[in-house]
């Protein structure tokens, strides 16, 4: 995802400006949409909880000792999938109302590019839901609604910044990873993703993340105790000014009991189910949810019209991405 020839069309004072107006707007939008409250979420929380969300299954948290807590390591959060639907719980919220609280990240092994950095910020999300919502006709409404929302805000930011070009294409469309591999049996996932999205000229909905598919090999990996891989997914958008796809959002229905219990086994990860969370769980203490999350410094990227994600968030880079940056008039937060 090299760019050459680059001058980003707004300046820095106004790409901040821009970025509080997008930031300020989407979550407005996003809890009259969903029905959601704002909450606060920490940053950190215990090792053995069970409560940090281990993403591919390989990712290692940042982790720390505290002074005052003996004996306890804590570790900077990866997102709050399985903290939300904790919350959910412990506010009591009605069914079809949920949260929403404004997650940061660190992410030390995190591959950086253009759209990668170890520092990662999203709107985390998460809504009760009853038994009769756990399909895919309920999934694929709250994508819509989630789309319309990124399509009005992205509207608002062009007429307050005129100059800028819409990259949003007017629908979304929804495939699933299985017809993703016949398509394009030769290809990698991101391939694939990208494939598609360019070919159909719409932003897609990958349907179907973690387990593995004909070819043995998941279309990507996802956490077992989180979403149920047969009602989840990933918000994709196909991004001209880097020739490649762009992912907003990971979403999904959660696992029931039923679904964590298989989705561990498959893991090889049962002793999963001695932990804190995962036996609040499997004994009925926390409700039946669907949540997401969706990254603010993404969306920032492409409505603004940028070429990489250190130019709307503040982060750390190594040397061959400052050179790169300052080689091609990127300027980074």
């Amino acid at each position: 995802m090299k760019v050459t020839n680059y001058t980003s069309i707004l300046k820095e004072l106004d790409t901040e400006i821009a970025i509080k107006f997008i930031k300020d707007n989407f979550e407005n939008e996003l809890a009259k949409k969903l029905d959601l409250i704002r909450v606060s979420a920490p940053l950190f929380t215990y090792q053995d909880s069970g409560i940090n969300d281990d993403l591919n299954g390989i990712e290692r948290p940042v982790s720390f000792d505290i002074k005052s807590i003996p004996n306890k390591e804590a570790v900077v959060v990866h997102s709050l999938a399985k903290w939300k639907r904790l919350a959910l719980a412990r506010y009591d919220i009605p069914l079809h109302k949920g949260i929403y609280t404004d997650m940061n990240a660190i992410r030390r092994d995190e591959d950086m590019d253009n759209i990668h950095s170890i520092y990662v910020d999203q709107w985390d999300w998460e809504k009760v839901i009853n038994k009769e919502d756990r399909t895919l006709k309920y999934l694929k409404k709250t994508v819509r609604e989630i789309y319309s929302v990124i399509k009005k805000i992205n509207a608002k930011t062009i007429k307050k910044f005129p100059q800028l070009v819409n990259y949003f294409p007017q629908n979304i469309e929804f495939v699933t990873s299985k017809k993703l591999l016949k398509l394009y049996p030769d290809f990698t996932s991101k391939e694939r993703e990208k494939e598609y999205a360019k070919t159909h000229n719409h932003a897609i909905f990958v349907i179907g993340i973690g387990k593995k598919l004909n070819n043995k090999k998941a279309h990507d990996l996802r956490a077992p105790d989180y979403d149920d891989w047969s009602l989840n997914g990933d918000i994709i958008l196909y991004y001209p000014p880097l020739d490649d796809v762009v992912e907003l959002s990971s979403m999904g229905i959660r696992v029931d009991k039923k679904t964590l219990l298989e989705q561990l086994k498959i893991a090889n990860a049962l002793n999963r189910t001695e932990l804190f969370w995962h036996k609040l769980l499997l004994n009925d203490k926390l409700p039946l949810s669907i949540g997401g999350g969706i990254g603010q410094s993404r969306m920032c990227l492409v409505m603004l019209n940028k070429v990489h994600i250190g130019e709307v968030e503040a982060s750390i880079w190594d040397d061959e991405t400052l050179i790169y940056c300052k080689e091609n008039n990127i300027h980074l937060l």
